[in-house]
């Protein structure tokens, strides 16, 4: 059940908020009105585009104070309005933490990154070395302190700006995408961290999140945005139970909420409205339900690896250290066969990106060896190795630099080919794929960090490399974002590509993947088929994963059953039940 809290203050108020940016006259936020009391944790969701992050901005000055543009309306915060608060004022009560981490880290360390905003505040010397200690425990970054922050993988730097934010217990913390890149346990803390602050201190919560299942679980109430209007303001039950809502903004409900829905058109379940949204709820629900369904266990055919084609990437004994002393890779051996879909997961830091830019000699390693095609990667240079292997970076910002979209697209292609109508061929087929037609001429760094990542994408998909690797293409997409770019990547693959993809949203993959390579500590742990590799659930959590939420439910399922099984997908776990006696005819 939602928590209830006691009615308290407004924290924030918001009244008739529209604003559009420097340059345009598109509205981002349209007449938004809504209050946020003290101790609240209010979760904002929508698609790409919605205006979650100009809304975070507006609620610490940074709109409209440093982003120009024309606002309208009025935002209070603890009393104030912002327009008459400096930016530094604001910021000693309004904890921000941004989509993209390095937009916000400043200094030479990891310790003085944290101590930074402290200082600022005169907290003393003593209390600073304490309260570093206390929030690098909270996000897994104990002996990193004397690191450069550059030196930190995606996921840890993101766990770095939050430390920072959290050692300034301020009385509201905005938190957009603040776990888009941490590994699924990382998520999980920093979920229960805030909570932690929002219960036991009172620490307003504002958080933008794509991530269904823990809105479910931690928050209080949710925004749910489309195109710059409040669609919905109710609580996360009330959103996730509505299929018309979440169809309309194109979200993602819980997946034991898909499972009831699917298990209502078979089985009469009343009240319709109280269909789970949270993994323990439905565990209990089932049990009620056990004797108006028949069950039906079913052991679900694992992918057969064998047979596939040559092997393209081959890895032998690869060691890698970091000019830091940092050992990422420790005797790692790895094949890629000719055709497969691989997924590399494990937890931040565990030396992922680090083997994936061996493969395009981005990095030497310090022992061992890669070849690519037959041939060792010394005998290519980076430019003849990019023409046969795309490379999709973790950050988009990394590989972009040309004044517009198209031009970006271009460039590869326009760099190998003098055929004009095949790069401009190229070039269109890549901006549809990626949904990216309407923004052609626009800069990239104008756009979304969301619509970066599809622009990215699309630059690599324009030279129509034999293999495609992926750093976390998803990081930072909505739920018809992510999608897209799963579904472009089994095109991709179905065309003949190979393809590797690094991610830590281990619910798409089931549909997508066939093999999974878990890399922990710079060390292969686990090298097998995804229907093996999400059941390996302790293993998984040795390394910081858990799997999909309906991989855990059925683990529930086969517990009550005393069965073991292995299903991945909401729709195989549905595919074990039938009803006992047919559906009630509702006329």
């Amino acid at each position: 059940m939602a928590r209830k809290k006691t009615a308290c203050a407004q924290v924030i108020c918001v009244r008739d908020l529209s604003y559009s940016y420097e340059g345009t006259d598109e509205l981002v936020l349209k007449d938004l009105a809504f209050g946020v009391e003290e101790g609240e944790f209010v979760a904002v969701m929508g698609p790409s585009g919605a205006g979650k992050t100009t809304l975070c901005l507006a609620l610490n000055g940074i709109i409209p104070c440093f982003m120009g543009g024309r606002f309208y309306g009025q935002v209070q915060v603890l009393g104030g309005d912002t327009l008459n608060l400096s930016v530094a004022e604001l910021a000693q009560h309004v904890g921000m933490v941004f989509q993209d981490p390095e937009t916000q880290l400043v200094a030479n360390s990891v310790e003085d990154e944290i101590a930074f905003g402290l200082e600022n505040v005169k907290v003393p010397p003593d209390e600073i070395r304490r309260r570093i200690g206390e929030v690098l425990k909270i996000v897994r970054l104990e002996g990193y302190e004397l690191k450069h922050p550059n030196a930190l993988s995606g996921g840890q730097k993101q766990r770095l700006a939050i430390a920072a934010a959290l050692a300034l217990r301020p009385k509201i913390m905005v938190l957009d995408e603040p776990t888009s890149q941490l590994d699924p346990m990382g998520a999980e803390e920093v979920f229960s961290v805030i909570r932690e602050l929002n219960e036991t201190l009172g620490v307003t919560v504002i958080l933008v999140t794509h991530d269904s299942e823990r809105v479910a679980e931690y928050a209080d109430r949710v925004l749910l945005l489309l195109d710059g209007h409040i669609l919905a303001d109710c609580t996360p039950d009330e959103l996730f139970r509505d299929a018309g809502l979440v169809v309309q903004a194109d979200i993602r409900a819980p997946q034991v909420t898909y499972f009831y829905r699917g298990l209502a058109d078979k089985v009469e379940l009343q009240p319709a409205d109280e269909l789970p949204t949270r993994l323990g709820d439905s565990v209990e629900r089932l049990r009620s339900l056990w004797g108006q369904v028949a069950f039906a266990p079913r052991l679900y055919p694992s992918q057969e690896l064998a047979g596939l084609g040559d092997v393209v990437i081959a890895a032998r004994d690869l060691h890698f250290t970091y000019p830091d002393g940092t050992h990422a890779l420790r005797g790692l051996s790895l094949d890629i066969r000719k055709g497969e879909a691989v997924a590399i997961i494990g937890q931040n830091g565990g030396g992922k990106s680090t083997l994936v830019k061996h493969f395009l000699h981005l990095l030497k390693a310090t022992q061992g060896q890669v070849h690519i095609f037959g041939q060792d990667i010394a005998g290519y240079s980076v430019s003849q190795l990019a023409q046969r292997i795309g490379f999709v970076y973790q950050n988009p910002d990394a590989q972009i630099f040309s004044k517009s979209v198209e031009e970006e697209v271009r460039f590869g292609p326009a760099n190998q080919m003098k055929d004009k109508p095949e790069v401009e061929r190229r070039v269109r087929a890549a901006l549809e794929e990626m949904d990216l037609l309407d923004v052609a001429q626009q800069h990239p760094l104008a756009l979304s960090k969301g619509d970066r990542e599809r622009v990215a994408v699309a630059a690599v998909l324009a030279l129509e490399p034999e293999i495609l690797v992926f750093d976390e293409p998803t990081t930072g997409q909505d739920y018809a974002g992510a999608l897209r770019i799963m579904n472009m990547i089994r095109r991709l693959h179905r065309e003949g590509r190979t393809v590797v993809i690094i991610t830590h949203h281990l619910y798409l993959l089931p549909d997508y993947i066939d093999r999974v390579v878990l890399v922990g500590a710079g060390q292969i742990l686990l090298d097998a088929p995804i229907r093996v590799a999400l059941n390996e659930v302790e293993l998984m959590r040795q390394t910081y994963l858990t799997p999909p939420q309906i991989v855990e439910f059925v683990r529930e399922i086969g517990a009550l059953a005393q069965t073991p099984l292995n299903a991945l997908t909401v729709d195989e776990a549905l595919g074990m039940f039938a009803p006992v006696l047919p559906k009630k005819d509702a006329r």
